[in-house]
């Protein structure tokens, strides 16, 4: 193999080791990300539905069975569902009335949907990125077949 040659392969494998090592590892961790975003979307929505439930119901005593875990459940009497407390993050929670969590819910919503968007945004450049170099590998790899006195004209 002449050292064009080498220097060529060389190359190709840096951009291998390139896409594997970094750009498929940033395109995961992204999606990963936005499938967490995606799930507290899905979350807080599950929410907007109970607490419009609870406003159209207008009970004085709510009873429900309750998950302890592991599928155990008890059961339980919510004297007043006028109220709810909604997790608001880092492990706080608001005692909200029903008006107030819906706008609560309608505002974090909007945000983890601009935060999913970012995330789509941030998929697509890395995946351009990634045919970018894929290119750059096709172009190596058809320099591969030149003769070395062509080869030395290119680099």
């Amino acid at each position: 193999m002449t050292s064009g040659k080498v220097h060529v392969q060389q190359k190709i494998l840096e951009y291998e080791k390139f896409i594997n090592e970094v750009l498929q590892q940033d395109l995961q961790k992204v999606l990963e990300q936005r499938d967490v975003i995606y799930e507290k979307i899905a979350q807080y929505l599950q929410l907007k539905n109970v607490v419009e439930r609870l406003q159209e119901s207008e009970q004085e005593v709510l009873k429900m069975q309750v998950d302890l875990g592991c599928n155990f459940f008890v059961d339980a009497e919510v004297p007043d569902p006028s109220k709810v407390f909604v997790a608001i993050g880092y492990g706080f929670f608001a005692e909200l009335t029903l008006a107030e969590a819906l706008k609560f819910i309608e505002k974090k919503s909007q945000l983890l949907t601009k935060s999913s968007e970012m995330m789509t945004q941030d998929a697509a450049k890395i995946k351009a990125n990634i045919r970018v170099v894929l290119e750059g590998l096709r172009e190596l790899q058809g320099l591969q077949e030149l003769p070395d006195e062509k080869r030395r004209d290119v680099f």
